[in-house]
């Protein structure tokens, strides 16, 4: 059982320590000369210690970690989390580290990651394997003789493992504990080492932590540490502290001696408890901004700098830089709840902080405008700066140089006021001349240049005068994220579970075009759910352990970090968890995917609430940091009161406290200032080369504003100069094109600027290939240069992308046409989600070019050929009335049994079952086909009979005597299977027809097949020639209406369920139906984020909530719509969207009992649930 003790005093603990090691001696660490750690002065530093984890959930390292690193990083040991040895076994990231641990497992290490270990621990570095490591990097046996031996088997059960070494420096402060965990037995023992403990077990004494040296380093390893109930323990943090303290060596740990680490107070206090634990959370009490920053840990090749902390700066939401390089911080303390009338001002404020002497700290403060209500970002744009400030977008203005907004005026209105942390975010001005923007669930519904508009969450932009405004594109949940790429490609974070999204194709490219089942050009990217905290004590609302409120999503666009970050490291902020996340993005065709990168900044301090972080002007990464102990803003708990904004009501909001940090890379290159003007062309023309987009996008703006053309010869030589850098991107001629295009000299009023973008669709730069695609007039002289360019066939894919959705807004022609014909049975293109949709939308603009093509084409794929999805893209199959000879032409699969072992492997989707039987008497028959996973529809001969939602349920059913006869019958089954294992997976003897005289037809054996459509597929196209069949059925004649699906059976009863707004509840927690009736429940979504429907058998919350926990941390959790795929799961809806609708029918078990229906989206199942009453049927 497992023991639980208070922690040690932390003086007490290192007095302890000390003495021990004056007591013992020791070794001295040797610091090479190319040792890159700090050398602390006077206030000493903290250990720096490198924790190499792994993906599995199986000692489960990422879940572990902050169990150990928040109470170490109160004592002075920092630590910070990898997975990948290659991230970790290299020379270079080795040498900013004190101490390796290691608790994972890795089956093997290459020859130059070995040499990386074996040389840093000989260097005078420390070594922690634990647990598991011991059966690490079994290729190596240098490894196995540095740890001191290898596992080799194990028991499990509760012991105490003995101290034998009691005096040995690395056992000081430690005390014998109690434990479950794994009974680890050990082999190739090497002699050279001290135990320190034994595990003892009869007459055995099997060594169970022990301690070695390997040249100049010391490595310390115990085998405790399987699961939670170890590394949960004080105790066990205490072996570990002990244990690099001493491994890490004299010369570290007296400067870790000198440094005074903070003491977390804490306070009852009447907090929302959604994670139920218990004991509830109790209230820390702030820090100073110096205690603070002790507890807030970067990795070591960089250092945190304080910028500005209150009372200069309170409550910081959003942040800009100007031309000047001066910060502009928005501070709202109106936020959440103080949302005032129309026409009464707020107490919120802009303000402008500088440097003046260079010391690196805000020492000038200037307030730029007051008298703001809850604005949430501001952007400049024609010398004033537009402020989010919902319902309104306001342009301010300083026009007598004084710092301070003279002008103020509403630019447009509509936002939504109704929720206060789900409005407008993250202006930003794009490549393109336009200011882009944000918006969560509270929506925009207004008019804007005379044009209606109502959409929700998602990103739009417009120009900077608030003119020719455009809804780009929708995303899930609440959205408080947008960034550029250096190459603009287009990224954000969303809340619940969705920290990365990124945008391949524009809602406009999608009007007008038909056939296209799912048009949505957008999608979350996140190959990740887990967050990584340094600190137990994180609050969340749901998606807990993950990004419940993912903010922000700039990237690393400077190149004053190392190589890796640039242009590929995404800044995510998740203020629950007291840290700013650092995504990597990788090209995944024409779209991305975002890797996990671990944490960029973390805090065991929990008031510590990063909000916003972007690249400054000097190429470091600057810090928002709310600094509030309450940072979740609704649902509202039990016995709170919801405010104005929608957040729940708390004294405890603090409006005192804000930080402002700065990132900085040690080995940086020297930052030289720069200040920009539109008086002085000259150096905005030289900063569209700065090695730092910040300052090449600033220059385009105030050139683009400045709007005098007497710089377009340099533009025109600054395109063609091709000036490419490490990464082969050439910032300053991407820049020059969109300066020329701000300018209007690419409309062709100006051949020569046209011909310099025209040049640039060869140029040696994917991104300026793309760029000058982009920003080519929609003229016919534009677009046969496009073509001739060849970018249809552009080795870079997302250039690829962008020249087709540019070519669709072309006018039409035939060789556009023929020319995407071509390129339609290329598997690039027609292999990839967003090259593939982007060429059907351009081909449906240029379609006789590219008919002509098909139909010239002997090779041609014809539309009939298309799998029914393509051919009724809206519509399901309707194969119950096949004729028998056509059936007869299908494969043949023996059932019961999976398809996944019979043919059809990893697939997801509907797949058609038919089977012809004889029946020998008329009447009312009985059909019984076992267990199907997981819903099907049933016909007999063309009469729907029966249709059931849920992979656990047996299917039987009614057919009537009007259905059933004498003679041929025909059966089929339409099944879809959501994920997973799919088809018939019951007992052979229930598949069976029950006659009407009471004898049986078994119907166990081969049926015909036929897969209508693939879910999982990542493509809609399979194979050359759908792409263009597809196209070719859409447009070559008359639309074609949707194949006619059978009339469902009618419901016995039908409910309506509804989602409580903001409570994660539903409306009913108790509904009532009828064993063995069909049941119809109506689910609603009334609330602002996504939720679902999982029915399941009585008893079952708990399992099916523990199974969607698991789930949630899945990377194929939302594909499988966070439905857990467990027996007893009866029938499940899909996730349903904010305002959204579904129908979910299944058949009520025969037995009655207390049956639980509940919302699987991470987090929920613990509220929003109910019982089922199954009551026995009446006759």
């Amino acid at each position: 059982m497992k023991r639980r003790g208070s922690m040690p005093d932390a003086v007490r603990f290192r007095s302890l320590l000390l003495a021990a090691l004056i007591l013992g001696g020791g070794l001295a660490a040797c610091r090479p000369p190319a040792d890159p750690r700090p050398q602390a002065g006077p206030e000493g530093r903290p250990i720096e210690v490198l924790f190499l984890g792994h993906a599995s959930e199986h000692h489960h390292s990422a879940a572990f970690m902050p169990l150990l690193a928040g109470p170490l990083a109160q004592r002075g040991i920092q630590i910070t989390y990898v997975q990948d040895p290659a991230d970790a076994l290299t020379p270079e990231t080795l040498a900013y580290y004190d101490a390796l641990l290691l608790y994972a497992n890795h089956d093997s290490i290459t020859a130059d990651q070995e040499k990386a270990l074996l040389d840093f621990v000989a260097s005078g570095r420390g070594f922690i394997p634990v647990h598991s490591a011991s059966w690490c990097f079994r290729n190596s046996d240098a490894f196995v003789d540095l740890v001191g031996g290898q596992f080799a088997s194990h028991e499990t059960g509760t012991f105490t493992a003995e101290i034998v070494r009691p005096d040995h420096p690395a056992m000081a402060g430690v005390e014998p504990f109690e434990t479950w965990d794994e009974t680890y037995v050990h082999a190739h023992h090497n002699p050279d080492r001290i135990v320190l403990m034994e595990r003892v077990e009869g007459d055995h004494r099997e060594p169970y932590t022990w301690v070695r040296t390997h040249g100049e380093g010391r490595v310390f390893y115990t085998a405790l540490g399987h699961d939670e109930r170890t590394w949960s323990q004080p105790a066990f943090h205490n072996l570990l502290a002990a244990g690099i303290l001493w491994a890490v060596g004299d010369a570290v740990r007296a400067q870790w001696e000198r440094f005074e680490v903070p003491t977390l107070t804490y306070e009852d206090a009447r907090l929302p408890n959604y994670e139920r634990r218990d004991p509830p959370p109790k209230m820390q009490r702030p820090l100073t901004p110096e205690q603070s920053q002790k507890l807030i840990q970067v990795h070591p090749e960089f250092r945190l700098e304080l910028f500005a902390a209150e009372p200069d700066i309170v409550n910081p939401v959003t942040m800009a830089f100007d031309e000047r390089g001066r910060l502009w911080v928005v501070e709202t303390v109106d936020y959440p709840n103080e949302v005032r009338p129309a026409g009464e001002a707020g107490d919120d404020r802009i303000k402008i902080l500088e440097d003046t002497d260079g010391d690196g700290r805000a020492d000038r403060i200037t307030v730029f405008a007051d008298s703001l209500n809850i604005p949430t970002s501001l952007v400049f744009a024609n010398d004033g700066v537009i402020v989010a400030q919902a319902p309104h977008f306001l342009f301010l203005q300083d026009t007598d140089g004084d710092d301070r907004a003279d002008v103020r005026r509403v630019l447009m209105t509509g936002w939504g006021t109704f929720d206060t942390h789900a409005g407008p975010s993250n202006l930003q001005y794009g490549p393109d001349n336009r200011i882009w923007g944000a918006v969560g669930y509270a929506g925009f519904e207004g008019t804007i240049d005379g044009q209606p508009f109502r959409f929700g969450q998602g990103f739009y932009r417009f120009r900077p005068d608030g003119t020719d405004f455009e809804f780009l594109t929708r995303t899930s949940n609440n959205t408080w994220g947008l960034g550029f790429s250096e190459t603009f490609d287009v990224f954000g974070s969303t809340a619940n579970n969705a920290p990365s999204w990124y945008m391949a194709i524009p809602d406009r490219a999608f009007q007008g075009v038909r056939g296209l089942s799912s048009p949505i050009g957008s999608t979350g990217i996140a190959q990740f759910y887990r967050m990584h905290p340094i600190t137990p004590n994180v609050r969340q609302v749901d998606v807990f352990n993950g990004y419940t409120a993912a903010a922000g999503h700039f990237l690393y666009t400077a190149r004053a970090f190392p190589r890796a970050y640039w242009n590929r490291a995404a800044l995510i902020n998740e203020p629950t968890g007291h840290l700013l996340a650092r995504a990597w993005l990788e090209a995944d065709g024409a779209g991305f995917r975002a890797e996990d990168g671990g944490s960029l900044l973390a805090s065991a301090d929990e008031w510590v609430s990063p909000v916003h972080a972007q690249v400054g002007p000097d190429g470091a990464v600057w810090v928002l940091d709310w600094y509030n102990f309450i940072v979740q803003h609704n649902p509202t708990p039990e016995g709170f009161e919801t405010g104005e904004g929608n957040a729940y009501v708390t004294d405890l909001r603090d409006r005192s406290h804000g930080r402002i940090y700065r990132i900085v890379y040690r080995e940086a290159p020297p930052y030289q200032p720069r200040s920009l003007s539109k008086d002085d062309p000259e150096g905005l023309l030289d900063a569209l080369d700065a090695d730092n987009m910040f300052w090449r996008l600033t220059a385009q703006r105030l050139l683009v504003e400045r709007g005098e053309t007497d710089v377009a010869e340099a533009l025109i030589e600054r395109v063609g100069a091709r000036r490419m850098d490490a990464l082969g991107l050439d910032g300053g001629a991407l820049h020059a094109l969109w300066t020329l295009h701000g300018l209007g000299l690419l409309d062709g009023s100006h051949p020569e600027a046209l011909q310099a973008a025209i040049r640039a669709l060869r140029h040696p730069a994917a991104g300026v290939r793309k760029a000058a695609a982009q920003a080519l007039p929609r003229t016919a002289e534009a677009r046969d240069a496009l073509l001739d360019a060849g970018l249809l066939r552009d080795p870079d894919l997302h250039t690829r992308l962008a020249a087709l959705l540019v070519l669709a807004e072309m006018p039409a022609s035939t060789e556009a046409g023929e020319q995407l014909y071509a390129a339609s049975t290329d598997a690039d293109v027609y292999g990839d989600r967003w090259l593939a949709q982007a060429l059907y939308i351009a081909a449906a603009a240029h379609p006789d070019g590219f008919l002509a093509a098909y139909r010239a084409d002997p090779r041609a794929l014809p539309p009939d050929a298309l799998p029914p999805a393509l051919r009724g893209s809206s519509g399901p199959a309707a194969w119950q009335d096949l004729p028998r000879s056509q059936v007869e032409t299908w494969p043949t699969m023996p059932l019961p049994g999976r398809w996944e072992g019979q043919g059809l492997l990893d697939l997801d989707g509907y797949v058609w079952f038919i089977r012809t039987v004889d029946g020998t008497a008329a009447g009312t028959a009985t059909l019984h086909l076992g267990m199907i996973d997981d819903n099907e529809t049933t016909w007999v001969n063309g009469v729907q009979v029966g249709a059931t939602d849920g992979w656990g349920e047996s299917r039987s059913y009614t057919i009537p005597a009007s259905v059933w006869r004498t003679g041929t019958n025909v059966i089929a089954v339409r099944v879809h299977d959501r994920s997973g294992g799919g088809g018939f997976h019951g007992d052979p003897a229930a598949m069976r027809v029950v006659h009407p005289h009471g004898s049986a037809l078994p119907l166990a054996g081969p049926w015909h097949y036929r897969v209508e459509r693939q879910t999982n597929a990542p493509v809609e196209y399979t194979r050359p020639g759908e792409l263009a069949a597809h196209v070719a059925y859409h447009y070559g004649g008359p639309a074609r209406p949707l194949a006619d699906t059978a009339e469902a059976e009618t419901p016995d009863q039908t409910i309506t369920l509804r989602a409580v707004r903001q409570q994660i509840a539903f409306d009913q927690t108790e509904l009532t139906v009828q064993a063995g009736a069909l049941v119809e429940i109506v689910f609603v979504n009334d609330d602002l984020m996504q939720h679902n429907v999982v029915i399941a058998r009585p008893g079952m919350l708990d399992e099916v909530g523990a199974a969607a926990d698991a789930l949630a941390q899945s990377p194929g959790g939302a594909e499988q719509q966070y439905v857990p795929r467990i027996p007893g799961v009866i029938a499940a809806s899909d996730l349903v969207d904010p305002g959204q609708t579904v129908r979910i029918r299944f058949r009520v078990p025969e037995e009655p009992g207390a049956y639980v229906y509940v919302c699987t989206f991470p987090g929920h199942w613990r509220t929003m649930n109910g019982v089922l009453n199954v009551v026995p049927a009446t006759s």
